[in-house]
């Protein structure tokens, strides 16, 4: 208690605000030495100074208590008087000290009662130290981190896809098609994370049809996924199941050049010279396509106009 005074007291700017005397107390008629009165140890207590960081919390939690000044006018004094009467004074306002401390004590210990941390809130905070990671650079760490998230929650979507492409920067493409599977099989309604399977199997010399057939039925409306299709099927020599996905792509995008000529080209290779001219020549119709796939759509169409 006398720790909580000797840092309350001097909030306002003064080492000590000392009470007058009772009036039943005789005032001295002479002045007080210091030799007489004054203890060694009040000096140092009252000009002790204040930790700039504890003076808010100190001013908020003293309330009119400390910043009351004396209302009753005081007689004349010595400064060795005013030291010797500071002890008494300090002791006068001890009561109201247990009101500062209190609550500050007692903070902390309510703030963490009763918490308890979800496996979802557990997730999410290992998913943020895994981004934390990532942000400073370290790369191994995040993924690290990320894979253990998954772990412990295989459906936290945002994670996966952080890891997968991290995983594919990291040239861990086997890795990362792991965890596409993962995700795939847990929930095959998402056709983004089928087309980057699709597209890594293809590169490895695999169909990729199969990935894309499941999350087809999820793909309504998408015209990048259907277009990717039927090149998928056309590679593997299923022209007809590729013109019909072009034709579906078509309905969401009919200015799409780059669609029209991968039509043309499988009703080409199915012998539909004429439909396969008309998409070529609507293809090159748009002028969209670069110089070189303008060239090639030019020679095919060529091929499959009448003479």
């Amino acid at each position: 208690m006398g720790a909580t005074a000797r840092y309350v007291l001097p909030l306002k700017g003064k080492t000590y605000d000392v009470q007058p005397l009772p009036p039943s107390q005789p005032v001295p008629q002479a002045p007080v030495t210091v030799a007489e009165v004054a203890p060694p140890a009040a000096p140092a207590a009252a000009t002790e100074p204040v930790a700039a960081d504890t003076a808010p919390a100190a001013t908020a939690s003293t309330g009119d208590t400390a910043a009351a000044p004396a209302t009753t006018s005081k007689p004349p004094r010595t400064a060795s008087a005013h030291r010797g009467a500071a002890k008494p004074a300090a002791g006068t306002r001890l009561p109201a000290t247990p009101r500062a401390v209190t609550p500050a004590a007692s903070g902390p210990a309510l703030a963490g009662e009763g918490r308890i941390e979800t496996s979802n809130q557990a997730s999410e905070n290992a998913y943020r130290r895994a981004l934390g990671s990532l942000q400073d650079g370290r790369v191994s760490e995040a993924i690290a981190g990320l894979q253990a998230v998954l772990r412990n929650n295989p459906k936290h979507e945002a994670a996966r896809q952080t890891l997968v492409g991290l995983l594919i920067e990291a040239k861990r493409e086997d890795e990362a098609m792991v965890q596409l599977q993962q995700a795939l099989t847990l929930d095959p309604r998402q056709p983004a994370m089928a087309m980057l399977l699709a597209r890594l199997q293809i590169e490895r010399g695999q169909p990729g049809i199969d990935t894309l057939l499941r999350t087809l039925p999820y793909a309504s409306g998408k015209g990048e996924y259907h277009a990717f299709l039927g090149g998928a099927l056309q590679r593997q020599g299923r022209y007809r199941e590729a013109a019909d996905q072009y034709q579906t792509a078509l309905r969401s995008a009919p200015d799409n050049a780059v669609w029209w000529m991968g039509l043309g080209l499988a009703l080409q290779a199915e012998k539909r010279n004429a439909e396969a001219a008309d998409a070529l020549r609507r293809a090159s119709s748009l002028g969209t396509l670069n110089p070189e796939l303008q060239a090639f759509v030019e020679r095919k169409l060529a091929q499959v106009s009448p003479q």
